[in-house]
């Protein structure tokens, strides 16, 4: 058995394959980049090194220092994760050049599968049924156009070295076929350094469903069943479970087998996945599944697979690697219930998606679920890698069992001040489509608009929050006059502001509380909501109803146009923000005075950052 290991990678998959490796009495030493000095897989790791600055290509992209690093640490294996090198078959092959113990398949299994058109020419001669289409080497735009014509349209054109939606164009009539054709091929060159593309059909109502495969080196190679994993946001998966509705056993049995001669084709070793492509618009039937490519590593969404059979996959790609046989025979592998897996991104689904970094200052994750993270609360999510926060993994009996546990376990979900996709995903699990089984990849695109709304802010919880922004009147001759009116019995109204601007009128005649805060942050199903008291007219984006200036998104400030104790009017600049390569300027709410400055020109900001706080004059 290996007894130390370096893992190429970081985050969350960095830490999950360290709590096995320690389960089974390995060393592990971590690599990690200057962005990464305070991570949580470096803490977790028996020995930690650094390895570059922040940007992957000077660290976690450089094979070189990687394999350096294993000879000076005394690492026996490397464990490339997924993702940065893991499928670089010149990197493998490195690797056990180098002496070491590289814990993935053959570098020629790597290179087979690395092409989509080589691969699946390949598969055509395993007997594993392809997608319809043209994968040939002739690149000529007209006689492409041509088999696009023969195919019938919609045609989708690919790149074939692409992969994480790059490099793939959806063209529905023959006149659009050549513009888009230029365009796969601009983004595949600069994407892949090869901008040869195939041609195949588009398949109406797709499911993305997957086979989970694995190798040893004794020859013996079994799958682990299926997933879906067809709730996609433009290629990227959101959604995975395990296994996939709708799926009887005939076609299982058809799919998993073809999914293993795959496999075999190339000898593999190993984790991996083979990904096909269903069309779904008359159910799941093994003549209407196609191949669509193989990934040559670990996938994101392995934990599903894991629930539902009860095995360890880093566990077993250590003992494969190590030499062993595989733990278990086709036979002893079964299906036990349902998993699900939700990613959970620093994202804003309000604002397109757009990348939200900065640091964890409030970071509750379910304790009632699996959760498989690279961070903590304190820590920083970074500019320069993916922005997945944590995977949520729940397991139930029933597939309703395992989406109510999922439901659940967002709805105790709280990120702050970061934006995360946890409503959506929330709002995801409750789409009738979805709770029906009825899924294909089109479901987001088709119903994004309402997907990323938040649900209500409910009675109980605007009550709490006004107790909290309006119990103390403070002091002076008006302090006890809250709800005043001539006339009139005492009524107290407390005007809330959310901060996606949204006002809310709560009546306080019987709420009371000892502390007044200045602002109160809510969780509901997934969204987060800052409260503040709606004391002004004229708020705007990235302004509260006090004059508080908050930073709309993380960014860097260009320019400060004010100082304070300045006297403004509304409407006049205060500060320009520059943010994903655009300007963002912010302006007084009212006529007022600068009562807080907290931005400097030149300083990077994180969203919801105090920049400016604006008193009123009078």
């Amino acid at each position: 058995m290996i007894e130390s290991l370096l893992i190429a990678n970081r985050g969350e998959i960095a830490c999950r394959i360290i709590r096995t490796a320690r389960a089974m009495g390995i060393r592990t030493i971590a690599v990690y980049s200057d962005a990464d000095a305070n991570a949580l897989h470096v803490r977790m790791a028996d020995d930690a090194v650094h390895i570059g600055a922040s940007a992957a290509r000077e660290s976690y992209l450089v094979g070189e220092k990687i394999i350096d690093i294993a000879r000076v640490t005394g690492a026996e294996a490397i464990h490339p994760g997924y993702g940065f090198l893991s499928e670089n078959a010149e990197f493998a092959q490195r690797v056990i050049n180098a002496g070491l113990v590289w814990v993935g398949p053959n570098p020629a299994s790597i290179t087979a599968m690395g092409l989509k058109d080589a691969a699946k020419q390949l598969m055509q001669q395993a007997g594993v049924p392809v997608t319809p289409g043209y994968m040939g080497s002739n690149q000529d735009p007209g006689f492409l156009a041509i088999q696009a014509d023969g195919i019938g349209y919609p045609v989708l054109i690919k790149a074939v070295a692409g992969g994480g939606g790059k490099g793939m164009r959806l063209v529905e009539r023959p006149e659009d076929f050549a513009d888009a054709l230029a365009s796969c091929r601009r983004e595949a060159a600069a994407s892949f350094g090869n901008d040869h593309v195939l041609i195949e059909k588009y398949i109406q109502r797709p499911r993305h469903i997957e086979v989970q495969v694995f190798g040893d080196s004794h020859g013996q190679i079994v799958h682990l069943f299926e997933r879906d994993c067809s709730l996609q946001r433009r290629h990227q998966k959101v959604i995975e479970e395990a296994p996939a509705p709708g799926m009887n056993a005939a076609t299982r049995e058809a799919l998993c087998a073809a999914a293993v001669r795959a496999a075999e084709a190339v000898d593999y070793v190993g984790a991996g996945t083979i990904e096909f492509i269903a069309d779904a618009s008359e159910g799941l039937r093994a003549d209407r599944i196609w191949f669509m490519e193989m990934n040559t590593r670990l996938q994101v969404e392995h934990p599903v697979t894991e629930a539902i059979t009860g095995v360890d996959l880093v566990e077993w790609q250590l003992r494969v690697a190590s030499g062993e046989r595989l733990p278990l025979t086709q036979a002893q592998l079964g299906i036990n219930g349902w998993a699900m897996e939700a990613r959970l991104y620093a994202e804003d689904p309000e604002r397109g998606f757009l990348p939200s970094i900065g640091k964890l200052e409030h970071l509750v994750l379910p304790d009632s679920l699996r959760v498989d993270t690279g961070v903590e609360q304190g820590g920083e999510v970074s500019p320069f890698y993916d922005p997945m926060i944590a995977k949520l993994i729940a397991h139930g009996s029933t597939r309703d069992e395992a989406i109510a546990r999922l439901e659940a376990g967002i709805d105790d979900t709280e990120v702050w001040p970061v934006r995360t996709n946890a409503g959506f995903l929330g709002n995801l699990l409750r789409h009738p489509e979805f709770l029906s089984g009825d899924v294909d990849t089109g479901l987001i695109g088709r119903d994004g608009d309402e997907l990323v709304h938040p649900i209500e802010a409910e009675v109980e919880e605007l009550t709490e929050v006004a107790a909290l922004l309006a119990a103390s009147p403070g002091e002076g001759p008006w302090s006890g006059a809250l709800g005043f009116r001539l006339n009139a019995a005492p009524h107290a109204v407390a005007r809330l502001r959310d901060d996606a601007g949204a006002v809310y009128e709560v009546p306080l005649d019987e709420v009371n509380a000892a502390e007044p805060a200045r602002d109160v942050l809510a969780f509901t199903g997934g969204f987060a909501r800052r409260y503040t008291l709606d004391r002004h007219e004229g708020a705007h984006g990235g302004v509260a109803g006090d004059g508080t200036i908050l930073s709309p998104m993380p960014g860097r400030i260009i320019a400060v146009d004010v100082a304070a104790g300045q006297t403004v009017t509304k409407g006049q600049k205060l500060l320009t923000l520059e943010a994903m390569k655009m300007e963002h300027t912010l302006t007084a709410p009212f006529d007022g005075v600068v009562a807080e400055l907290n931005a400097v020109a030149g300083a990077q900001v994180q969203v919801e950052a105090l920049l400016v706080r604006i008193e009123d004059a009078a």
